[in-house]
């Protein structure tokens, strides 16, 4: 599932945590054309380097998502329509950016 997500992907960097450390995942991602920023796992055989300070970033990306879940709407998608949803998520993301 991952690796179909990766296709059609057009990013400089994909932060993950330390769940997607796979050599099979990391060589697609940097196949096409992506910065790594996924930290080895602890008990990996030869530990990768990555970008520790743009890791660092993947903090405000986890506390935005808590943020946008503390709107019921969203958290619990009773929208049926994707374009309902998406609306709504926009919505939700101006008021915590106005805030």
């Amino acid at each position: 599932m991952a690796h179909d997500l990766i296709d059609d992907f057009e990013a400089q960097a994909l932060l993950a945590d330390k769940g997607y450390d796979a050599d099979h995942l990391c060589d697609r991602i940097e196949s096409a054309g992506i910065e790594v920023v996924i930290p080895p796992k602890r008990n990996r055989k030869t530990q990768r380097d990555y970008d520790r300070e743009l890791y660092k970033e993947r903090n405000r990306v986890e506390r935005f998502f808590a943020k946008l879940k503390q709107f019921r709407r969203v958290a619990t998608r009773y929208d049926k329509l994707l374009a309902n949803f998406m609306g709504f998520v926009k919505l939700a993301a101006i008021a915590i950016w106005l805030r």
